[in-house]
């Protein structure tokens, strides 16, 4: 097998041209695709939401030569590589990586899409909707305590790092899988009338604006509130590439 068929199975689950769509209609930018081709044969690919040392060490021990990660090996532009860095240790050791940003976020059954189903919803009003999904969901769950839902969510996420403002009963929830608060995402939770608002990367005076309109404020890490949904991907992605070795590799010091 090669490297772009392992690209089509992913693209034919997360269209990479939903980054296109994405950056094109919302002034985002992103970098998702083929980041690194060392041009071998697909012996195995690991699924890490990072390209990390750990990932790496853990793609060698699997005996793999694709990592394919969430948040792009390169997003930034990069000035020098050093011996010690996970994208040269990949060429060094012929493994390849994709990266799958931005669509895998928006896509039906991508990341964020997963956030909403994994805290009880089912569907929901979008922020940024594209032609195929979108991101951000305004959605309605059972209703239950707040401090029965936070529990809840640690079980599902298997964290235990959740930060909690509030004490209103959840009934009517906005989620932002990733840095997924900023004043559009507040200005569209209190617009939809959310009594909750559950994201990642919280900056101070959002969630001050969001407790002064006395909403919940339910922070995750952001590794815990991606990661959920990219393993149930990375299943898919199993599914797709039938007979070849697909691994998860998992961080629990970020969850």
């Amino acid at each position: 097998m090669q490297l772009k068929n392992v690209y089509n199975a992913i693209d034919s689950l997360a269209p990479f041209s939903l980054s296109e769509e994405y950056c094109d209609t919302y002034n985002f930018r992103d970098n998702s695709g083929i980041i690194l081709d060392c041009g071998e044969d697909v012996k195995g690919v690991l699924c890490s939401l990072d390209l990390s040392l750990r990932a790496v060490e853990a793609a060698r021990a699997a005996g793999v030569n694709v990592i394919f990660t969430h948040h792009p090996a390169i997003f930034n532009p990069i000035y020098s590589l050093h011996s010690d860095e996970p994208l040269t240790l990949c060429a060094r050791a012929g493994i390849s990586v994709i990266s799958a940003h931005l669509n895998l976020d928006a896509a039906r059954g991508g990341i964020d899409e997963e956030l909403m189903f994994g805290l009880g919803g089912s569907a929901g009003k979008l922020l940024h909707p594209l032609a195929e999904g979108g991101y951000g969901h305004v959605f309605s769950v059972h209703e239950e305590e707040l401090s029965a839902f936070t529990e809840r969510i640690k079980a599902r996420f298997s964290t235990e790092r959740v930060v909690v403002y509030g004490d209103r009963p959840v009934k009517k929830v906005a989620s932002f899988c990733g840095a997924g608060m900023d004043e559009s995402t507040v200005a569209f939770a209190l617009a939809e009338g959310a009594d909750t608002f559950l994201s990642s990367d919280g900056k101070h005076h959002l969630i001050a604006q969001l407790v002064a309109h006395n909403v919940n404020v339910i922070l995750l890490t952001h590794y815990a509130a991606e990661n959920y949904g990219f393993v149930r991907f990375a299943e898919n992605l199993r599914n797709k590439l039938k007979g070849l070795p697909v691994s998860v590799f998992t961080d629990e010091r970020l969850l």
